[in-house]
């Protein structure tokens, strides 16, 4: 009989939650040292220009002022800042410091100094002659454009990902299966539209930063609020072209990443000050420079046609994106495959022939990075309007062409990278969230009599667990006096709860209390590697590594036991207060264990496993959002949303409710009130969180989610991942929600008040 779960899918607490509420020193300018240097960036005011002549003179003559770098005084090899596995796909595209600025915010020069004061004051007589050059704003003709964002002959790409720094393209490609055109021209109905997101900012709580130091040995110490402790320790050595050996990367609390900590945003700089120096530096971003110089999700443009037969039959989908990756190539290449990849298997089911292609062109506005999400937002955002547009044009329930074409559980995807669907509850999201939405009894459009109407939408999505074949996760697992367990990990907690899920699935296997499992990381000197956290793999690859090192560690601790008891190992039962015999007649408890481990012992009691998986398996969600549009001032209120979500088996049932609830806040930020405007310079109109407008808890409405469980055999317990997918179903679900009460479909997020009412007045006088 299988033993019960104690600790798995269980409502937990964080392991660190009275530390953070109570206002413990836990982030990165708690912790820095307080005689750091403090050190900041003078941005460039122009989009595409050539530094002519800088004098730093004056600013050299502050009293206080410890050092100022230009780009003469930086190594001439380019890097990427983004975090990914090496070879990176992004093209290495930058130095510290260059000569050509190539968007408004693109650093100009590095000011380290004693006090604040001090370096604000150097900044400001920094005189700098530029020779402005025209920039390439609009993405949509930077292809082939007569202006290069990267003319240099020492850009290079190190993967195939067809990027041409001479065509403005970071990178481009095909991917298709079936006959397209022969499948497209049998269909009955066939629809075709182009749809636009822009560069959504993660707005996270804690803005970037990061501080350096020299240790006793004389290594650069890189302390940085980062999702990838590893990459940034390579990503450094190359940009600052020392050895790999003399950098220790490590990480405080974050708070809060959403995937812009994937993009070493910051950490080169005080790196290389303390590198030069010798003394503790520390960089501290303010929220206008993350507003203008971070890392925002990528603007991108989809072209959408879907074949499918009067019956509501989606046979055949062509889906082209165009990727505005900015000034930089940072996860260029890598987003745009996701608006695609992972949108169309969604509608696997009677699927004949697909076709998708992509460009991702560099422009002079700031680099985009990695977002929750990471493409598949958009490129659902976009599949989903068009099949909630196809449902309309055939009269069909939406739900029901869901239910007709959606992907189910043993099939193959060809558009999903030829995986089987060996665990997929999305059949059952649909038709839970049907029942808790009262989607059948609710009617697409209500008339309130008061000049507002109420409507209701829906929306699928799907995402991925950690990238199939390549990230890789470790866990130590370390038995200590009286019997507790130290965990080590890689991977980064930046207020998603990894430390806590993972201590769980330890004290599950080991069979003991949360409290007896520790848990320590992530950093590059004592934890085992690990890709960082990132793509939804911090449970599904890393959990799995963990579960694994638990497994043996009981092994070790068995064959110790043995030794004891007298008996042969594999006669042993393994408790939670230590090992057995199986008839319970002899005994050796933990803390006994743990004594002789250390006297005279030459079996292992610390464990070290490495995972990676083969394959991707995709996290499913259904949500349904009703809506209440004003008729007379184009405003739009959420007032409902119901989210069902398939993530194999929740580890932690807060932590994946708490994921889900956040995320869609952020998706119904996208779809209704984040915006980005560049002006004819280049600059950002919304360089603050007072023009960005993020959604509080007022604006998000009444927000219901539930899980549909589905047991995926390659995961931890079952596990699939949760971070990404849970953002994807607002911006759809509220489109839809908003054509069906005012007639208008809303292809450009986001969905704005003007928008909206422009909208019903052009319909009003069309009719």
């Amino acid at each position: 009989m299988e033993k019960k779960l104690s600790l798995i899918n269980q409502p937990i607490r964080k392991k660190d939650a009275m530390a953070l509420v109570c206002g413990k020193p836990v982030y990165l300018d708690d912790i820095a040292p307080k005689d750091c240097l403090i050190v900041k960036l003078l941005h460039s005011p122009h989009a595409h220009a050539l530094i002519e002549e800088i004098d730093t003179g004056a600013a050299e003559k502050v009293p206080g002022i410890e050092a100022i770098y230009t780009y003469k005084d930086v190594p001439q090899k380019r890097f990427t800042m983004a975090g990914q596995t090496y070879p990176e796909p992004s093209p290495y595209d930058r130095l510290i410091l260059d000569r050509r600025m190539r968007f408004v915010g693109d650093v100009v020069a590095i000011v380290a100094g004693e006090n604040e004061k001090a370096v604000d004051r150097a900044l400001k007589l920094i005189k700098v002659r530029y020779q402005v050059l025209e920039p390439v704003l609009d993405f949509r003709r930077a292809k082939d454009a007569d202006v290069l964002v990267h003319p240099e002959e020492s850009w290079r790409a190190l993967c195939e990902v067809g990027a041409d720094n001479r065509r403005n393209l970071c990178a481009s490609g095909v991917d298709e299966d079936g006959n397209l055109q022969t499948v497209m021209e049998d269909c009955e109905i066939v629809l075709e539209h182009t749809f636009h997101t822009k560069a959504n900012q993660q707005a996270m709580m804690e803005t970037f930063r990061t501080y350096a130091s020299i240790d006793t040995y004389g290594r650069l110490h890189v302390v940085s609020s980062t999702q990838i402790v590893f990459h940034v320790r390579r990503i450094l050595a190359h940009a600052l072209d020392i050895p790999k050996s003399k950098i220790r990367v490590s990480k405080p609390r974050i708070g809060g990443g959403f995937g812009a900590k994937q993009t070493c945003v910051t950490e080169v700089f005080p790196a290389f000050v303390t590198w030069k120096t010798k003394k503790p530096a520390k960089l501290i971003f303010t929220r206008q420079e993350s507003q203008t110089a971070g890392s925002p999700r990528h603007e991108m443009e989809m072209r959408v046609k879907v074949g499918a037969m009067r019956d509501g039959t989606i046979r055949a989908v062509d889906f082209y994106t165009l990727s505005n990756t900015g000034a930089y190539g940072e996860h260029g290449p890598t987003t745009v495959g996701l608006s695609g990849h992972k949108s169309i298997p969604l509608y696997n089911a009677n699927l004949e022939a697909f076709r998708f292609q992509y460009d991702v062109v560099y422009t002079n506005v700031q680099a985009a990075g990695a977002y929750r999400g990471y493409g598949a937002t958009q490129g659902i955002f976009a599949l989903e309007s068009m099949v909630n547009e196809l449902a309309d044009r055939l009269g069909i329930d939406p739900a029901v062409i869901r239910e007709k074409n959606m992907i189910r559980e043993g099939q193959v995807a060809a558009s999903y990278y030829n995986e089987q669907m060996n665990a997929c509850a999305l059949d059952r999201c649909v038709a839970r969230a049907k029942e808790m939405f009262g989607w059948d009894e609710k009617p697409l459009r209500q008339d309130m009599g008061n000049g507002k109407v109420r409507a209701k939408g829906m929306a699928m999505a799907m995402q991925g667990s950690g990238i199939s074949g390549m990230d890789v996760g470790s866990a130590t697992i370390k038995l200590n006096d009286d019997g507790f367990y130290v965990l080590s990990i890689g991977a980064a907690d930046m207020g998603t709860g990894c430390d806590t899920t993972l201590a769980q699935i330890a004290a599950e296997c080991m069979e003991c209390d949360l409290d007896n499992v520790i848990v320590y990381g992530a950093d590059s000197d004592s934890s085992p590697y690990d890709s960082g956290s990132y793509a939804s793999s911090t449970i599904y690859v890393t959990g799995k590594a963990v579960e694994k090192a638990c497994r043996e560690l009981r092994e070790h601790m068995s064959v110790i036991a043995a030794g004891i008891l007298d008996c042969p190992p594999q006669e042993l039962i393994f408790a939670a207060d230590g090992v057995a015999t199986a008839d319970g007649g002899k005994k050796v408890s933990l803390g006994e264990l743990a004594e002789r481990s250390m006297n005279g012992n030459t079996e292992t009691v610390q464990v070290t496993v490495t995972h990676s998986s083969p394959v991707s398996p995709p996290p499913f969600m259904a949500g349904m959002a009703e809506v209440e549009v004003d008729m007379e001032t184009g405003a739009v209120e959420l007032l409902d949303y119901v989210a069902v979500v398939d993530c194999g088996t929740p580890i932690n049932s807060n932590l994946v409710r708490v994921q889900t609830e956040g995320g869609l806040a952020q998706g119904i930020g996208m779809a209704l009130y984040e915006d980005i405007h560049y002006d004819a310079k280049g600059r950002i109109a919304e360089d603050s969180l007072m023009q960005y407008k993020i959604p509080t808890r007022l604006d998000t409405g009444r927000l219901r989610v539930e899980f549909e469980g589905s047991y995926e055999k390659t995961g931890p317990f079952g596990a699939k991942s949760i971070g990404e997918v849970v953002i994807n179903t607002p911006a759809p679900a509220i489109a839809h929600a908003v054509y069906n009460a005012t007639g208008v479909w809303h292809r450009e997020l986001p969905i704005t008040p003007e928008k909206v009412l422009m909208g019903i007045l052009r319909r009003e006088k069309e009719e």
